[in-house]
């Protein structure tokens, strides 16, 4: 007898749901970054707050770094680099384990600039950098408007700002330094809202559940994590009260 139901459903066939697949991908995402977040704040805190820790990482006497101080200063990049260029021929696990590294790597290195400021206004510029962070996320998510040229753009003032830094190391200028800081604001807000878009349609062209999408969620959750750093060490810059 013919089936002339429309909706007639086969057993064995798989119907992917790409809103929910971009749904589930984006929790993953935003799961991998709170956990970074949260080993960093951990080792910034004991780090900054321990003296004898925080004298592995600086001198006391000399107030310079330590050997250890420099590795741990430059460690960061070279994980991110060690996690990009090895997406493919890393495992799933070996990956999780060099981004859970690479998070108390940075939390060691945010150490030096957290002892430098008062409690109160770290974590009020905290607090702002979260709320920053969570309506250009939302905005990036829920917006219908192609944000790519935009994130270009944002990806061009990055390249500018690591440039004003380099030479701004030579002229020591405390107007270049806060202009830096300000700009940063404006790339990285930018960048959340444009990084977030991105993600939200890598997740709805995956389907979710393989070894692959684990790994472009991990790596997502970088993504964020790089954004969000950045941005509240931006606004720490210009609105943090030194000790």
């Amino acid at each position: 007898m013919e089936n002339n139901n429309p909706n007639y459903v086969y057993e064995n066939v798989i119907q992917i749901d790409d809103a929910a697949a971009s749904r589930k991908f984006i929790a993953n995402v935003f799961a991998w970054m709170f956990i970074a977040l949260g080993i960093s704040a951990i080792c910034a805190y004991w780090f900054a707050n321990d003296q004898s820790l925080y004298s592995l990482l600086r001198d006391p006497v000399t107030s310079g770094n330590t050997g250890l101080g420099t590795i741990v200063m430059f460690a960061p990049l070279a994980f991110v680099l060690l996690m990009s260029f090895g997406l493919n021929r890393l495992s799933y696990p070996v990956l999780a384990l060099l981004y859970v590294a690479y998070a108390a790597v940075t939390g060691m290195s945010l150490s030096f600039i957290l002892f430098n400021f008062t409690a109160g206004s770290i974590l009020s510029v905290f607090v702002s950098s979260s709320l920053l962070f969570g309506v250009m996320a939302i905005a990036g998510y829920t917006t219908h408007q192609d944000l790519t040229k935009f994130g270009s753009l944002m990806a061009m003032g990055l390249i500018g700002m690591i440039i004003a830094t380099v030479v701004n190391l030579f002229l020591h200028s405390s107007g270049l330094d806060m202009a830096i800081a300000y700009i940063g604001v404006a790339v990285f807000i930018g960048l959340t809202a444009s990084d977030t878009q991105k993600l939200k349609r890598i997740g709805a062209g995956l389907e979710y559940g393989d070894a692959t999408s684990k790994k472009y969620a991990l790596m997502g959750g970088l993504t964020l994590y790089l954004d969000f750093i950045n941005l509240f060490l931006m606004l720490l810059r210009v609105f943090g009260r030194r000790r």
